[in-house]
């Protein structure tokens, strides 16, 4: 299969970029600040250093993986809104299990998490989707609704029975031993090893879907399930396999999070990652290569933000 590439597309998501600059360059200079200025500050808080590329790259990562799992359930025509639930779900479980099984090796402890949370944000994936497929329930509604649900077990349990000793953490794991932290790649920044399994988790869903007849048949779903069904493809299967599939994907950001970045489940874990990679995906029209593209550019954006406000003062 050749990579089609729409150049209309792209041209018109150029123009995007280029009129938003244009605007914001406009809300800078009646805001008494020098676009030039703002924007230069902006880059040079996304690349002065190793540990502002390393914070990039850790944001990007996060937000491709979400993206990702957004664009497995819209290839088989579900639109999984849950993402943000399954990651939290999958964080505080990693952070337990490190908690809990503290003086184990890491090769123990670290593979159990990542399986910890991949199970948990799975399952938590299959409710809607079950009810999708078996009672036609939408699933944008159940998936918000499980996201509130999810959010409210997690400080339930961040409060309660797995509350860390410290009491100045109100709703915290417990610290994360610093034996199974993920080894960082640039001194000061978030940015870990797990940066290498994210890039080959993103290549491999992008084979799965774009060179293999399991894509083939995705995709053939969500475009026409009742052609798929008149095929004998098992539709219902293929859809809750793939929100299974977001939802474990969801499942191991937080993950991530945790043994990567945070070292501790705590609320700010997520700050509305999952929705973000949702309009990364939304953008790059639900294709993984262009989400995995346009997560680098929404982090260089977030980032270099950073940098605009504290070098060029502007809020």
């Amino acid at each position: 299969m050749k990579l089609r590439i729409n150049y209309s597309y792209i041209a018109a998501l150029a123009v995007s970029i280029v009129a938003a600059l244009l605007i914001g360059a406009i809300i800078l200079l009646i805001s008494g600040f020098n676009p030039l200025t703002a924007y230069a500050a902006m880059l040079s808080g996304a690349f002065s250093n190793a540990r502002h590329i390393g914070d990039v790259l850790e944001y990007a990562m996060v937000l491709c993986l979400c993206g990702v799992a957004c664009d497995i359930g819209s290839r088989v025509g579900i639109f999984n809104v849950g993402g943000e639930g399954q990651l939290l779900l999958g964080a505080i479980v990693a952070a337990q299990i490190g908690v809990v099984l503290n003086g184990l090796s890491a090769w123990i402890v670290i593979p159990v998490a990542a399986i910890g949370a991949a199970v948990v944000g799975g399952i938590y994936a299959l409710i809607p989707g079950w009810l999708k497929v078996k009672h036609n329930v939408n699933e944008v509604i159940t998936t918000i609704m499980l996201n509130n649900i999810a959010e409210f077990v997690c400080e339930f349990l961040a409060k309660g029975p797995w509350k860390n000793p410290d009491n100045n953490i109100v709703a915290g794991t417990g610290n994360l031993p610093q034996t199974y932290w993920f080894t960082k790649l640039a001194t000061g920044s978030n940015l870990t090893t797990v940066f290498f399994v994210a890039t080959a988790m993103t290549i491999l869903t992008w084979y799965i879907m774009q060179k293999t007849s399991t894509g083939y048949e995705m995709r053939l779903t969500g475009d026409n399930p009742r052609f798929a069904r008149f095929l004998g493809l098992k539709t219902d299967k293929i859809v809750i396999v793939a929100m299974l599939i977001s939802g474990m994907m969801c499942g191991l950001v937080g993950m991530f999070r945790v043994y990567g970045a945070e070292h501790i489940y705590k609320a700010s874990i997520s700050n509305d990652y999952y929705f973000e990679g949702l309009m990364v995906a939304m953008i790059a029209k639900y294709q993984v290569l262009p989400t995995a593209i346009i997560s680098v550019l929404f982090a260089i954006l977030k980032i270099g933000a950073q940098g605009m406000e504290t070098a060029a003062g502007v809020p």
